[in-house]
C-alpha cells in the first residue's frame, strides 16, 4: 500500500515524526485494481552505472568486532549494509540490480550470510492483488556494526527495520528513485553526498521548532524556519520531500535536490503543495496521465519524471 504525502504542520504535535498512517481514498482504492491509462510522454530515467565490485573470488571475509562479537564481512556485504541503512527498506531486485550489477546470485549469497550473522532480516510484502515484494532490512545489530566500523560518513543517517509496514513498499522504491537522479546527476558531472529521507527532515523541523518557544505556531517564525531548512511555507504547512539529495556538482559547488515519488494515491490537494514546494517529481509511467490532470486543473506547472 502506498501512503499520501507528508507534510510538517506546525499546528499538530511533535511526538510522531510522520503523524498516522494514511489510508488511501475510495478513489485509490476504486482505481487500484483498473487498466491504467496511457500516461503523457515523460523523460526516460538515465541508467546509473552500477559500482565496480571487487570479484568475489579476491573479496576474503575480514573480521569486524561488536562489544563481545565477531562478524566476518565482505567489502561487497559492508556495501549492502551501507544501502540497505542509508533507506531503510530495499526491494531484493533493486538491490541486486544497482548494488551488484544486476549478478543476483552473488547478492544472494551475500544476503545469506548477513543474515546468518543477524544483521540483515528480510520480509515478504503483499502490495496488490495476489503480488508481492521481497524487501530487506538492517537489523538493530547490523546497523550499530555498520557504524562501528566508520565507513560512513557521521552526517549520513542510517536506518533499521521497518517502521511503518503500510508504507514500506513506497518506502523501498525510494531507492530506486535515489540511483535514478544520481544517474542525472553524475551524467552532468556531479557527486551525489548525501541522503536525507522525510524522517530525519521531520524530526529536524520539531527539533528546531521546540527551541522557538512561544513563538513556534507564529506564521514568520515557521517561513524562517522552512527558510532554513531549504523549504517552503504551502498552505500553512510545511511540505517535505520523500528524499532530500544533496550533491556536488562539476563545479564543486554543493547543491541539493527534493525528490518525491508521486502515485495514483496521491490526492490532488497533496500533489499540489509538493509542486507548489518544488519537488522534483518522480512517477511511475502508467501514473503520469492523472498526475498531469491534477497539475493542468490547478494550472501548475511541474515536470513530471519517469521512475
Amino acid at each position: 500500500m502506498s501512503r499520501d504525502t507528508h507534510s510538517f504542520d506546525p499546528q499538530r504535535p511533535a511526538e510522531d515524526p510522520l503523524g498516522p498512517e494514511r489510508e488511501p481514498s475510495n478513489e485509490a482504492r476504486r482505481r487500484e485494481g483498473q487498466e491504467a491509462e496511457d500516461g503523457p510522454e515523460i523523460p526516460t530515467p538515465e541508467v546509473r552505472q552500477p559500482p565496480s565490485l571487487m570479484p568475489e573470488r579476491e573479496d576474503s571475509p575480514r573480521a569486524h568486532l561488536l562489544r563481545d562479537r565477531t562478524f566476518l564481512l565482505r567489502e561487497s556485504q559492508l556495501l549492502t549494509m551501507t544501502e540497505l541503512g542509508k533507506f531503510r527498506v530495499v526491494a531484493a531486485a533493486d538491490l541486486a540490480r544497482f548494488a551488484y550489477a544486476s549478478d543476483n546470485a552473488r547478492m544472494e549469497r551475500d544476503v545469506r550470510r548477513l543474515k546468518d550473522q543477524g544483521l540483515v532480516s528480510e520480509r515478504t510484502l503483499a502490495t496488490s492483488g495476489r503480488k508481492t515484494l521481497r524487501v530487506m532490512t538492517l537489523t538493530k545489530t547490523g546497523k550499530r556494526l555498520l557504524q562501528n566500523t566508520r565507513r560512513v560518513p557521521e552526517d549520513q543517517r542510517l536506518y533499521h527495520d521497518i517502521l511503518k509496514p503500510r508504507e514500506a513498499k513506497h518506502d523501498a522504491e525510494l531507492y530506486r528513485l535515489f540511483h535514478t537522479e544520481a544517474a542525472r546527476i553524475e551524467s552532468a558531472g556531479g557527486k551525489p553526498l548525501r541522503v536525507l529521507l522525510d524522517y530525519e527532515l521531520k524530526r529536524n523541523l520539531n527539533r528546531d521548532r521546540a527551541k522557538l518557544g512561544k513563538q513556534k505556531s507564529d506564521p514568520q517564525e515557521i517561513e524562517r524556519l522552512a527558510e532554513r531548512h531549504g523549504l517552503v511555507v504551502v498552505n500553512g504547512k510545511i511540505p517535505l520531500p520523500d528524499v532530500r539529495l544533496e550533491y556536488q556538482t562539476a563545479d564543486l559547488e554543493l547543491k541539493r535536490v527534493d525528490l518525491e515519488l508521486a502515485t495514483r494515491h496521491y490526492r490532488p490537494r497533496g500533489v499540489a503543495e509538493k509542486a507548489k514546494a518544488g519537488f522534483s517529481l518522480y512517477s511511475h509511467r502508467e501514473d503520469a496521465s492523472r498526475l498531469r490532470r491534477i497539475l493542468d486543473d490547478q494550472e501548475l506547472t511541474a515536470r513530471i519524471l519517469a521512475l
